[in-house]
């Protein structure tokens, strides 16, 4: 067995075989429904119920009662996000995230800005995510295992890596029935604080009112307004979930906008009822901060000291758990709309082109890879430390929120002429710009010192790469226009051959199995594709006397969105090779073209070569390469080099492949 089998054998066992994106169900097959995009998208909102209420209650620092304001302000801020979102559905049916609204409504520069702050944000979710859930299950485990949760949380990030290689429902499924468990014991935990402090209502209600006098007594309106505020502003991590809804479109079932709206409402509410339930337990239960065990933890212990031991550390051990795998899920959501930002940039140009390309799987592997590896990163270089995680994934998230919104604002405003419900979408947006512009300020200058600045170092150098990689993609197309001038030539020529001989009826060519054949790798009836068969006519005259024209249409992030756009493909494909039949038959040659679909060219050309070759026995392939004159790393990193694998992979049969340069 060779090496090359033995690594697709064991692809195969892990990340399961090929899917065939010729299957029209493949669509319905890979999509979410609303109930299963709430638990791999909305998951993570619910899950910052962990650690967005306990960071914003500590930072009350003894003044516990003022968390009944930060509850009421976080859940109205949830609703008001939430809804500001659903007009991003709208407008954006096909995916809305940061990076495409910021695109589209303010400039491509500050799409670029708001979808790096967004790529940075769904590494952190990873790492947050799975570092909390380690932090939840070693809440109660013995003390002398506290050195394994770095490695557990390891463990968490590479086996959800390998869970988004198979494919997203296989990555969601599984969780469902833990990700009910969360809610159901949560909704415990919050009905019973309220239910056994009812018979004691007004009790409560005067020490509430008791403490709430001292605190104005002792800090003044100001100082307990301001710590208010400070408490709501780090308990920003809370709202870091709800843009995933409108970035994952594209894996959501049809109607779309219906189902990612209706997965909104389930997200919002869900979230809302959570957090606010939770921060009046933790007022009820008088909850205290204690190293090595989080709030919750805390809350759950003193939720069920009175229900008897085997049932009450039961409970405690069950909600725990199902913390610490919902989190697992709200990692999740980094591996779904991490690699589809990188995508959409990539299409753009930003990122090299290689993140938008599928694997036989049909997601984007390389884009998965790069958020694990990244995530798994991270988690080393801060420990595993969620004080110092939420940080920095406050602030991204905000950048991208602020931009939304400003977007948002900026559309409605500009199409107040034509949309009639204007001002009410423009004062939901408008509410939303303020409070996330507000959110984003406090926590940077809040925490600046704390790691907020390693954020914005991070995210800086990542737009920095950007737009060099971009200068670079430009600066080729440049000079890529200039081949361009052989198409017009060819169009031409064609044109006055075809008027010379319109007044006779002209015979095509006739096949001859026997003469050589020139078999011409090409991307579209363009430039290079034509430069690569002049170059064969320059270097071997009339040697051929058949052509046959080979191309690939190859299925990426930005056209595997749906049945329609895959026979798209398929049309333009037939299209641009018939052009090189007819260019060619019209000069007296015999040309025929083939023409495949598919994720990996490489692959595609193999299965394509055994029914070329059978036809055209005497044929030698040719592809052209771009050569640049003074290649960089750069140009080596961007620049795809398929016609080497094609021709390493031909040669092994005995076949001859050419490649033959051009130099840019």
């Amino acid at each position: 067995m060779t090496a090359n089998k033995a690594f697709r054998q064991l692809k195969t066992f892990f990340l399961g075989g090929a899917r065939d994106f010729r299957d029209h169900r493949i669509f319905h097959q890979l999509a979410l429904t609303a109930f299963l995009a709430w638990v791999g998208l909305g998951s993570d909102g619910l899950s910052s119920s962990c650690y967005g209420p306990p960071e914003a209650f500590k930072a009350l620092q003894g003044h516990p009662t003022l968390g009944i304001f930060v509850a009421i302000g976080t859940g109205i801020t949830i609703l008001i996000i939430a809804s500001s979102y659903s007009h991003i559905i709208e407008l954006f049916p096909s995916g809305g995230g940061g990076y495409l609204v910021a695109s589209k409504l303010l400039s491509p520069e500050m799409g670029v800005i708001s979808g790096s702050a967004l790529l940075i944000d769904y590494v952190l979710t990873i790492t947050i995510s799975i570092a909390s859930g380690a932090d939840a299950i070693f809440s109660f485990l013995p003390i002398g295992l506290i050195g394994y949760k770095l490695w557990f949380a390891v463990f968490g990030v590479t086996a959800l890596l390998l869970l988004n290689l198979r494919g997203i429902k296989e990555a969601v499924m599984p969780l469902v029935p833990v990700f009910l468990l969360f809610v159901a014991t949560h909704l415990i935990v919050i009905v019973y604080a309220v239910l056994s402090h009812l018979a004691d209502f007004g009790k409560v209600y005067h020490e509430t009112g008791r403490e709430l006098t001292s605190s104005f007594h002792t800090m003044g309106v100001f100082g307990v307004l301001f710590l208010i505020m400070k408490a709501y502003s780090l308990g920003a991590g809370t709202f870091t979930g709800i843009e995933a809804v409108s970035n994952g479109l594209p894996v959501l079932r049809d109607p779309k906008v219906a189902t990612a709206k209706k997965t909104m409402r389930y997200m919002a509410i869900s979230l809302s009822l959570t957090v606010m339930g939770l921060m009046l337990a933790y007022i009820l239960f008088d909850v205290r901060d204690m190293p090595g065990k989080t709030l919750n933890a805390m809350l759950f212990q003193r939720v069920t000291a009175s229900w008897g031991g085997f049932y009450g550390v039961g409970f405690v051990w069950v909600t725990l758990f199902s913390e610490a795998v919902l989190l697992f899920i709200a990692a999740q959501t980094g591996f779904l709309d991490g690699p589809r930002v990188l995508a959409n940039m990539a299409l753009d140009k930003w990122l090299p082109a290689r993140f938008a390309m599928l694997s036989d799987r049909l997601v984007t592997e390389k884009g998965i890879l790069v958020m694990g590896t990244a995530a798994l990163i991270m988690m080393l270089a801060s420990n595993g430390s969620v004080d110092f995680l939420i940080v920095l994934y406050s602030i991204n998230v905000f950048i991208t929120f602020t931009l939304s919104q400003l977007g948002m604002v900026r559309h409605w405003w500009t199409k107040r002429e034509t949309e009639k419900k204007w001002r009410r979408k423009l004062l939901i947006n408008g509410i939303g710009l303020i409070l996330t512009t507000f959110i984003l300020i406090s926590v940077l200058v809040l925490k600046f010192d704390e790691g907020g600045w390693v954020t914005m170092v991070i995210t800086g150098l990542l737009v920095l790469g950007a737009f060099i990689i971009k200068a670079h993609y430009n600066s080729t197309t440049q000079i890529l226009k200039r081949l361009d001038v052989i198409v017009e030539a060819a169009v031409l020529t064609g044109s006055d051959v075809h008027d010379k001989e319109s007044d006779r009826s002209r015979l095509l060519p006739v096949f001859d199995p026997k003469a050589k054949t020139a078999a011409i790798l090409v991307n579209g009836f363009n430039g290079l594709g034509l430069h690569t068969l002049f170059s064969v006519f320059r270097l071997f005259g009339d040697s051929y006397k058949n052509y046959v024209f080979v191309e690939i249409g190859s299925i990426d992030a930005g056209n595997f969105k749906g049945a329609d756009e895959i026979e798209n493909l398929g049309s333009f494909v037939r299209n641009e090779t018939s052009k090189y039949v007819d260019y060619m038959n019209e000069h007296g040659y015999y040309s025929e073209a083939y023409y495949s679909l598919g994720t990996d060219v490489v692959d595609e050309v193999n299965k394509l070569v055994p029914a070329i070759t059978e036809k055209f026995p005497n044929i030698v392939f040719f592809g052209g390469q771009l050569v640049f004159i003074k290649e960089s790393l750069m140009d080596r990193w961007l620049h795809n080099y398929t016609v080497f694998a094609i021709q390493r992979n031909l040669y092994v049969q005995g076949i001859p492949f050419v490649i033959l340069p051009v130099k840019v």
